[in-house]
Order: structure tokens, then C-alpha cells, then sequence
């Protein structure tokens, strides 16, 4: 499973029109909340190599625009850290600070 790097609104556009599920992690480098919870997610994400669900990241400081496209396109309230799974423009689950998981984000899949 490899990071990507959410730079753009378009790039939210293009998740958001999909019909595939796809995962966003918003990240706050600022926070050591989501710092804590980016060394967790990074863990489980090296140790799930057999995944094939994009898993999109995005630094809510550097790239404030693109963090508040992602709570408008999905309807979902703005926090960080926050991770989102997300199919055919819909947020299925979300979660947020000490909840982020891929555990728990991949279990909202059945």
C-alpha cells in the first residue's frame, strides 16, 4: 500500500467521483496527537503490504484548501488527525485523534 500525496482540489474531485473506496488521513505535522497517530497508521499500513486500497494523505497546514474540500466534498466536520473511507463520493466511516485506525477503517468495509 502506497501514500499519496493529496496536493490538489482536483485531486479531491477525482476521489470524491470515484466508485472505488479509497482512504484519506488528514495530518497536522504541528500536532502531537496526529503525530502519535501518523507513526501508528504508518505501522499498520508497512504491515498490510496486501491492500490495494489507495490511502491518500494530506498535511492540513500546508494544504489548508485541500483539507476543507475533503470535509465539504464528504460532508464530514474538519479534525486532525482524521481518517476517512470513502466509495462513490460517500464518507462510510470516520474517525478521529486516538481512533484513527486502518484496523478500523478496513473492518467498516463489510
Amino acid at each position: 500500500m502506497n501514500w499519496i500525496t493529496i496536493s490538489s482540489e482536483q485531486e479531491v474531485d477525482s476521489i470524491y467521483q470515484s466508485a472505488d473506496y479509497s482512504i484519506i488521513y488528514k495530518h497536522s505535522p504541528r500536532c502531537a496527537t496526529s503525530l502519535m497517530a501518523y507513526r501508528q497508521l504508518k505501522s499498520e499500513v508497512n504491515a498490510a503490504s496486501d491492500i490495494e486500497i489507495p490511502i491518500y494523505i494530506v498535511d492540513v497546514i500546508q494544504n489548508r484548501k485541500e483539507s476543507m474540500a475533503i470535509a465539504d466534498s464528504f460532508g464530514i466536520e474538519h479534525e486532525s488527525p482524521q481518517i476517512l473511507v470513502v466509495k462513490n463520493g460517500s464518507c462510510i466511516y470516520d474517525a478521529s485523534h486516538e481512533d484513527v485506525s486502518l484496523r478500523n477503517s478496513l473492518a467498516s468495509l463489510n
